[in-house]
């Protein structure tokens, strides 16, 4: 009877293990987007358009963090810490960005290393456009002590002789263009151009092209002095974004006065797509909260989820951080790019 049951576990464990090694390959294979989403795209602009590198003063730190369906075990936990200067005379950006992502309880993850560097050119007194590259390594791996096999339970060691690859490391292409004036900005950015492998277990399984679509507009709503302190201002500011059969759209507006701002938004195509009768593309509303004093900005969003997993999630928590430093007394407005403050 012991030596059934040892069979039966020793079984059972290796389907397990078998599942979870082509659950990761199959993932691959497929091609399915492995790219992080942020709800506050405008706070991680560098991540979502290599363009936006330098459209500040001088130095500008950000970071971001999202917690994504914190009542999941081994949800998604992402991160990006960026830095980038403003090169006045050569009409130039560069910068440094570091992105992580860690899901699911083996800890699958991926980590990438990149440099950026933009261009701009004055169209006229009041347009720029600015175009933009990012050159990046990825590192994607999973943690194997998070996971059990089968000589573990027989023997109790705490050390499995399963070999499995431990990563795949590759280089990753990006490249971007933004178009703007005081008011209105509009973006494209191309992501993966070089197709990496980035399987686990295949020989081949190459990441997929994906592309993204983004602008806003800046209103002068009402009221504020000359200088526009007190004034109301709405910012509108849409996102849309493809890879392969999976896309997504995230449309919204902040309200801004005195530095505080209000944000409200919507993800989801529910008219034009739906997977199957009776899922509505439906994914989450965003509510947004920031405040800005003097160079240094915080963004809080909660995502509440819409779709039918709403009932398990507890939605998705981001926080994004914003640090600008200038020895420059006066600014020019054709740095900046009027996106939300957020």
């Amino acid at each position: 009877m012991m030596k059934i049951f040892k069979l039966h576990t020793i079984f059972t464990l290796r389907i397990k293990t078998i599942i979870l090694i082509f659950l990761i390959a199959g993932i691959s294979q497929q091609g399915l987007p492995q790219d992080i989403q942020f709800s506050q795209f405008f706070a991680s602009s560098m991540y979502l358009n290599p363009a936006f590198t330098g459209n500040t003063i001088q130095h500008r730190w950000s970071a971001i963090y999202r917690n994504q369906w914190p009542s999941i075990p081994g949800a998604f936990n992402s991160y990006s810490f960026s830095y980038d200067n403003h090169l006045s005379e050569y009409r130039s950006g560069i910068g440094l960005i570091f992105t992580q992502d860690k899901a699911g309880s083996g800890g699958l993850k991926f980590t990438d290393i990149g440099g950026l560097y933009s261009y701009y050119l004055q169209i006229n007194r009041f347009l720029t456009l600015r175009f933009g590259t990012k050159v990046s390594y990825t590192f994607r791996n999973y943690d194997q002590s998070e996971l059990l096999f089968a000589d573990q339970v027989i023997t109790g060691s705490p050390v499995t002789r399963e070999k499995l690859d431990q990563g795949i490391s590759y280089p990753d292409f990006n490249v971007g263009t933004i178009i703007y004036s005081e008011k209105l900005w509009f973006g494209f950015a191309i992501d993966h151009l070089n197709r990496p492998n980035q399987s686990l277990v295949f020989k081949e399984a190459n990441l997929a092209i994906k592309w993204s679509v983004h602008g806003g507009y800046k209103f002068k709503i009402d009221g504020g002095d000359l200088k526009g302190d007190g004034a109301w201002f709405l910012s509108p500011s849409v996102n849309y974004k493809a890879q392969e059969k999976w896309d997504q759209l995230d449309i919204g507006a902040s309200l801004n006065r005195n530095n505080i701002t209000f944000g409200l938004a919507y993800r989801g195509i529910p008219i034009f797509k739906k997977y199957k009768p009776g899922y509505s593309n439906n994914d989450a509303l965003i509510l947004l909260i920031g405040m800005q004093a003097n160079n240094i900005k915080i963004g809080y969003s909660y995502d509440i989820t819409i779709s039918k997993l709403y009932g398990n999630t507890a939605g998705a928590h981001e926080i994004s951080i914003s640090f600008e430093h200038h020895r420059q007394k006066k600014s020019r407005r054709r740095f900046f790019v009027p996106c939300a403050k957020f």
